[in-house]
């Protein structure tokens, strides 16, 4: 009979849940970890990101703030969608977004994931988002969008209103966000494994299954 020994990855995702590579490589994780299957465990947290901090209520625009931000044209940004379309359904995501498509303010959304940890639900409210925001064009910038989202992985809505309706873990997420930018992480996804090791952007299972390999046969660190 042949013993398996089983190693348990810290992963932390620095990450937004307005990032559509931000999808691309949690899907990718998640199938790398199916791949390795039960040679490994993992536990994995996400931190905060803002890509728009200054985003107002009710969002904007997609189509507009590419073109701006990355000073492309339209045409080019439909390309870059279709292509993040394409890599999302590999990993069996679907993107559903348009011309007309909106960006919302995350922040809210960080702070009950955030609350999210001490649930023991992180992973879950995550998902929720991402597909709510992606794949159905929901306002997770909306307190009611968010109280449904957190009541439909099981937690307590009220509890998530009240979370909302005070400032709790506001400042959490601000001097997370500065710790990781301290920290030298400048686009997300940012996968950091055992503390030590960085896998960046939204990388395909196969990628994430050979770094990650490769971590559990390293050494231990001094």
């Amino acid at each position: 009979m042949t013993q398996t020994h089983e190693k348990t990855l810290k992963i932390d995702i620095v990450s937004d849940v307005v990032c559509p590579w931000c999808a691309i490589g949690l899907g990718g994780l998640e199938a790398a970890l199916q791949r390795i299957g039960e040679a490994t465990s993992a536990q994995i947290t996400f931190h905060p990101f803002e890509l728009n901090p200054d985003m107002p209520a009710g969002g904007q625009r997609h189509l507009d703030i590419i073109t701006a931000k990355y000073g492309i044209s339209a045409d080019q940004a439909r390309a870059n969608r279709e292509q993040i379309r394409e890599r999302a359904a590999g990993v069996g995501f679907v993107m559903n977004r348009d011309d007309d498509s909106r960006v919302y303010n995350t922040f809210d959304a960080h702070r009950l994931l955030a609350w999210a940890v001490e649930q023991g639900a992180q992973l879950a409210l995550k998902q929720a988002l991402l597909r709510a925001y992606f794949t159905d064009g929901r306002d997770i910038g909306d307190a009611d969008v968010l109280v449904w989202l957190v009541q439909s992985v099981g937690l307590d809505g009220q509890e998530a209103r009240a979370v909302l309706d005070s400032e709790r873990f506001a400042s959490q997420v601000r001097e997370e966000e500065q710790l990781w930018a301290q920290r030298g992480i400048r686009s997300v996804p940012a996968v950091i494994v055992n503390d030590r090791y960085l896998i960046e952007g939204g990388q395909p299972p196969e990628v994430f299954e050979q770094q990650l390999r490769a971590i559990m046969a390293a050494p231990p660190q001094a």
